[in-house]
């Protein structure tokens, strides 16, 4: 899943990427919108709600915004930093260390969240932040790895995206290409993961709260085992036989 790079990625592979990611991203937003109060990955909004903040000169809020949105923005700068650092020695490292990065973040949170948090605005801001470098993370390595075409937590541009194709799909006068319906496959695998997600996390939340952020590394990790478990299991049948 996390191997191949953009052009030698197969509909299964991005269909599996896509709906992996997607689920975590609508867990995490879900979950940081009820336990914290904030979303995670909305960076439309917060970019409205700071320039909203700049026009009320409310100084303290438009330092809490720039902060989320620039954690967002480092996360994704560090993510493709991690890869262009790490993609000679080999593929899968490179884009699994992120993940591995966000899993550590978020087990960070998890911790916190349930041994130390009391619901303070500093607290609430800080770990907002911490979620959202998380998100900036993920979305940067999917969006690299399929060349633009997975971003799991932008979906005003998916939308807007999907849209575009179904226009084309339809179109009398368009045609209808496999690449067209593989994005428009794609595109739809995204949306429902983030809501099947969203609602996952939600319902989580309800029944065992900050524990929540324990599951969703979870997952992050069955996307890296996705990978590495085949090499693994044919190093130790080898072993075996041997």
């Amino acid at each position: 899943m996390l191997r191949e790079v953009s052009g030698q990625r197969s509909l299964k592979k991005n269909l599996m990427l896509a709906s992996s990611t997607a689920s975590v991203a609508g867990m995490t937003n879900v979950v940081g919108v009820l336990a914290f109060l904030s979303f995670v990955s909305n960076i439309t909004g917060h970019v409205a709600t700071l320039a909203g903040k700049i026009t009320e000169k409310n100084l303290s809020e438009v330092y809490t915004v720039a902060y989320w949105l620039f954690m967002f923005f480092f996360g994704a700068f560090v993510s493709n930093f991690i890869v262009k650092s790490l993609d000679y020695k080999s593929t899968y490292f490179a884009h699994g260390a992120p993940i591995v990065l966000e899993i550590i973040i978020l087990l960070g949170v998890a911790l916190y969240g349930n041994d130390v948090y009391n619901g303070s605005e500093f607290q609430r801001e800080a770990i907002t932040g911490a979620v959202l470098f998380c998100m900036g993370l993920q979305n940067g390595l999917v969006s690299r790895i399929s060349g633009g075409l997975i971003k799991t937590s932008h979906l005003t541009g998916m939308v807007t995206d999907l849209a575009a194709e179904l226009s084309d799909l339809v179109h009398p006068n368009a045609e209808t290409t496999r690449t067209l319906i593989e994005k428009i496959y794609i595109r739809l695998t995204v949306l429902g993961s983030f809501i099947i997600g969203g609602i996952l996390g939600g319902w989580m939340f309800n029944n065992i709260g900050m524990a929540t952020f324990y599951v969703i590394p979870l997952v992050l990790m069955t996307i890296l085992l996705y990978d590495v478990y085949p090499v693994l299991l044919h190093r130790f049948i080898k072993s075996f036989k041997s």
